[in-house]
Parts: C-alpha cells; structure tokens; sequence
C-alpha cells in the first residue's frame, strides 16, 4: 500500500519539527505548511531549507488565506496540525476550526490528527479553572472534527520529556537541580513521560493504520510510567547523590496561584491534575482507544533513565 502524503502545519515548532522529521524518515511524501510573511525569521527559514533539502515540500498557506489552506490541503492525504496549545507560549488551539473548515471543502483528507499530544480532554470535563480552557478548546475542535465527519487520530503523549524530567517535576524548570528538589503533595502520584522524538514517531505510524482510525491513541511507554519521586530517584541514581527535599501541599500550591499571570495560571493548573491527583494514570483504557507502545513494539522507547542521562 502506497504510504499517505502528510501536510505537517506548525512544521517548525517544538513538536512540528521532530513531526517532518519522522514523516520523512518513515518515508512519506511530506509537505510543509508556512507562512509567506515569515518576515525575518532566519531561524525558521533555515530550518524549512533543511527540511527542503531533506526532501520536504514547502507549501505557502495562511490562516487568514481559506482558499490557500484549501489548495494545500489537496495536495496531500494526511493533515498533522501542531499548533501551540501551550499558553506560556501561545494558544491558538482554536485557530484549528478554519483548518477543518479547509479540510471540509477539499473533501480529500483520510485522516487528520488535531493538535492534541498531551492529557486527553476529553476526560477533564472537571479541570479547574483556569487552566480546563486548554481542554475545553481542544473538545470544540473535536466535537467540529465529529461533526464533519472527518476521519480521526487524537494523540494523548501525556508529559514532554523535556518539560518534565528536565525540571524533576517542578513547574518552571526545565534542568536537574544537583542540589534540591520540592516535591508536589507526597511525591507518590503516577505519570508518564515521553521523549518528544518518540511521541512524533508514534504518530507518523498511526495515520495509515486501521486501528486507529477514529480512535484515541494513549502512549503509555510501560517503564516511562513513574511518579515524581521516583523521577527523583532515577537523578540521584545517576549523579550518585541524594538531593534536599521539600514538598508542598496541594492546598498551598493552589493558593499560590493568586496574583499570577494569566498563562502561568493555566500552565500550574496542569501540574496539579497531573502531579496531584494522577490525572494521566487514574482510567483504564477504554474500546473507544488504542495504546500505542503495544500497537507498535517494534519502536524502542527512550527509557527515563537514558532521557535523562543528557543532563550529566
């Protein structure tokens, strides 16, 4: 079977990038989104030449353009979109209506995977505020993808490698203390981590697989699946060094909150779903959903140890 074209948008972002890459090692015909007022962007023009080079095809396209979306999308069979659902970066997850808009009226597409790769919305319908905003726009753009009847992957990656094993769990840092460590509630809650690279090579292997169509795809790597304090552990392992500890309860983590910014609200909030209450681990995986890490064996996972052998 002939493999998919794929239309990566956001194909220079924190994730986008390592999507192309994928895309094009796994050997499909890979197409680029991007804005023709890129401006002076070096850093992002250089990088679209890379890909270019590597056999990528740029194709100019714009939200605030339909038809250009439109001409885009009818080139290829496979839509990734990556745009940012991040608030302490930007967040455009609704932005995604006029992609589907687009991938109505082109009426080719057989699957589109929105930008979802982290805690599955639709199981925090009782996310706080302000930080449910996240999950809440990430289930109107299902419910319009539904709608249309488009065909579907939603990726549920759980937690960034880089945003989580780098900072040892803590909110606001993205490198291991050799020194300390404040732990969320007891430390004991369960999540799973996921390097990035991995989480985009999952996600290239589902777009032509029956078994995920219209389904949610969990990546539930089983030895990446620990709690904070065992995160720690994996570090003082490997410094050969135990780290000053600390904890803070979830009541004084909550009232922290108060006074900060907007974005900062939103980006806590997710640590407190998943760090205190285990949001990523409390739910068996239903029949609506498939787990990826037993779809495909074939791909060796990065290990939480080996992630964080980098940091040495």
């Amino acid at each position: 079977m002939a493999k998919s074209k794929v239309l990566v948008v956001g194909g220079t972002g924190y994730l986008g990038k390592r999507l192309v890459k994928a895309s094009l090692a796994e050997g499909h015909e890979t197409y680029i989104l991007h804005r023709a007022e890129i401006g002076v962007d070096i850093e992002k023009v250089q990088m679209l030449l890379s890909f270019k080079e590597q056999g990528a095809h740029l194709v100019s396209g714009s939200f605030t353009d339909h038809q250009s979306l439109v001409k885009a999308i009818k080139l290829v069979d496979v839509v990734i979109c990556t745009i940012s659902g991040v608030h302490i970066r930007s967040h455009q997850i609704l932005l995604q209506l006029k992609l589907i808009d687009a991938i109505k009226e082109a009426g080719n597409v057989k699957r589109f995977l929105p930008s979802e790769f982290g805690t599955d919305p639709a199981r925090m319908e009782d996310a706080l505020e302000p930080g449910r905003v996240t999950f809440d726009d990430k289930m109107i753009v299902r419910k319009a993808i539904e709608d249309a009847q488009i065909p579907f992957t939603y990726i549920s990656a759980n937690c960034f490698a880089g945003y989580f094993l780098g900072g040892l769990c803590q909110p606001g840092k993205i490198l291991p203390s050799r020194d300390s460590v404040v732990l969320l509630g007891d430390g004991n809650k369960k999540a799973i981590y996921v390097d990035e690279d991995d989480i985009a090579m999952y996600a290239i292997k589902t777009i032509d697989d029956p078994r995920t169509l219209n389904k949610t795809v969990y990546l539930r790597p089983p030895k990446n699946i620990l709690s904070q304090r065992e995160v720690v552990e994996t570090w003082e392992k490997l410094i050969g060094k135990e780290l000053q500890k600390s904890s803070i309860p979830k009541e004084q983590f909550l009232a922290s909150l108060k006074g900060l910014e907007y974005a900062e609200q939103v980006g806590l909030i997710h640590y407190y779903h998943v760090c205190y209450e285990g949001c990523l681990t409390n739910f068996e995986i239903g029949n609506d959903a498939v787990e990826a890490s037993e779809l495909y064996p074939e791909i060796q996972y990065t290990m939480v140890e080996e992630y964080m052998k980098r940091y040495l």
